[in-house]
């Protein structure tokens, strides 16, 4: 399988032991692979997924939902739990002790979800807006397609639009993360992925409703990279052989769910039935209760994404790396929508066991490891009552019993630069502990964002 790519690799290999440098494509080639653990088997699968906004109290607003208590979640039995400080290239940095002395503290200075995301795809830090380019407007390698060079399969999964920032720096470059149409077409036309999940229909709405006329085109491509997608035209040479591997195109939720068992195409482009996200922007009241609003029919949960994502992605003998997102927690955070940010937390929980379920079926935690973070914290979610007046100024999250939203509170419609969580599970996890910068009062050891796309990096042999 992918004979081309295997062959190109040793022969790259057998240069490098020569002492050639090789230029890749004009990429910044300064994160050179090598074995995590020297002499020990090679990790074959490399899961990282992303809560896009999700702090720490996000997570306990879920287990206190779903369980009526904190620290309940599958994820906080992990072997593998810190704190990752997110800021930018131009960001402020992280003081701990400023963290907890002043209540303003971390909402100056805040990363966005393009910088972020480029810091966990490449390992460096860059400017915010930047889609996988380095400070200077570089284009910068990504695990992915590091990844792609070695043979192994890859993929992006996401509630939201598929070239919204966090799935577009593991695929794409670009200085503006707001080039939606040149950001879709990279991510389609030329990159070697072999799997792409997530929404932007632009034939239907937010409550998954045909429209009578399309709406806009711009976060799949365009009008005309979209007719050859949905008509399975859409799709460059993905495995070197001269040949281009045109998607093939899915976008009903049986269509998802079918996906999971049996046998699947090479390559797969999945855009969901609704435009931007799954259920986030679907119509009714906004500030409901968790699930009290009927979800939008015929949309697949981001669970089912990841099942069908799997199964193709393990076909490939080599291996795969995948970015999975739950977008729209960044969405609830936001608007401060406390009761559509517990959905979305139970819809990202629920992918979570999809994914240890299929470890444990498919393959095993000496092989695969599993990183689950955020790129940066949004709403600056506390318990009630809290602030710079307050005493003690942070007051914990009020748990009401078991499917009763929690007594909680936002302090921010923003981002913030508070740390996030990382939990992670995998024979490679244990060397996340090894980076750790500094210890935070609250929060424990934390580490950089960076850390997370250098350790994937080494991880690739």
């Amino acid at each position: 399988m992918r004979t081309q790519r295997l062959i190109r690799v040793n022969v790259r290999c057998l240069l490098l032991a020569m002492g050639v440098l090789v230029a890749v494509a004009g990429l910044d080639t300064r994160l050179a692979s090598a074995p995590a653990e020297p002499g020990g088997k090679p990790v074959k699968n490399i899961i990282l997924m992303i809560g896009d906004g999700c702090g720490f109290p996000h997570l306990e607003a879920v287990s206190l939902y779903l369980h009526g208590e904190k620290g309940r979640l599958n994820v906080d039995q992990f072997p593998v739990k810190l704190g990752v400080r997110t800021y930018s290239f131009t960001g402020q940095g992280y003081d701990p002790a400023q963290a907890w002395a002043n209540f303003e503290y971390v909402k100056k200075g805040a990363t966005d979800s393009a910088a972020a995301a480029t810091a966990l795809a490449t390992g460096i830090k860059t400017r915010n807006g930047y889609i996988a380019m380095d400070p200077d407007k570089v284009p910068v390698k990504t695990v992915l397609e590091r990844a792609e060079e070695l043979g192994r399969s890859t993929g992006v999964v996401t509630t939201v639009q598929f070239s919204h920032a966090t799935p577009a720096a593991f695929l794409a470059h670009n200085p503006s993360r707001n080039e939606y149409e040149a950001i879709a077409q990279e991510m389609l036309l030329r990159s070697k992925a072999d799997v792409i999940m997530g929404c932007g229909h632009p034939w239907y709405r937010s409550d998954g409703q045909r429209r009578e006329a399309p709406g806009d085109y711009k976060y799949v491509g365009g009008e005309a990279t979209w007719a050859a997608l949905t008509a399975g035209k859409a799709g460059g040479d993905a495995d070197g052989d001269g040949v281009d591997d045109p998607w093939t195109f899915i976008e009903t939720r049986d269509a998802f769910r079918a996906l999971a068992t049996g046998d699947t195409p090479k390559r797969v482009c999945g855009v969901a039935q609704v435009s931007s996200t799954l259920q986030l922007g679907r119509p009714g009241d906004r500030k409901a209760a968790p699930f009290e609003v009927p979800l939008t029919e015929g949309v697949p949960t981001l669970a089912d994404m990841v099942r069908g994502a799997l199964n193709v992605l393990d076909n490939d003998p080599d291996g795969f790396v995948v970015m999975i997102e739950g977008g729209s927690i960044d969405g609830a955070g936001h608007g401060n929508l406390s009761g559509r940010l517990i959905e979305e937390g139970v819809d990202f929980l629920r992918a979570v066991d999809a994914v240890v379920e299929w470890v444990n079926r498919h393959s095993n935690w000496d092989e695969t490891v599993l990183i689950i973070t955020a790129d940066h914290e949004t709403g600056y979610l506390s318990g009630p009552g809290s602030g710079p007046e307050s005493q003690p100024m942070w007051k914990p999250l009020v748990g009401n019993g078991v499917n009763k939203l929690p007594g909680m509170e936002w302090y921010s419609t923003s981002h913030t630069n508070s740390l996030v969580p990382l939990y992670a599970r995998g024979r490679a996890a244990e060397a996340l502990t090894k980076r750790v910068v500094g210890k935070d009062p609250v929060r424990g050891d934390y580490i950089d964002n960076t850390e997370v796309g250098k350790l994937i990096f080494e991880l690739l042999q």
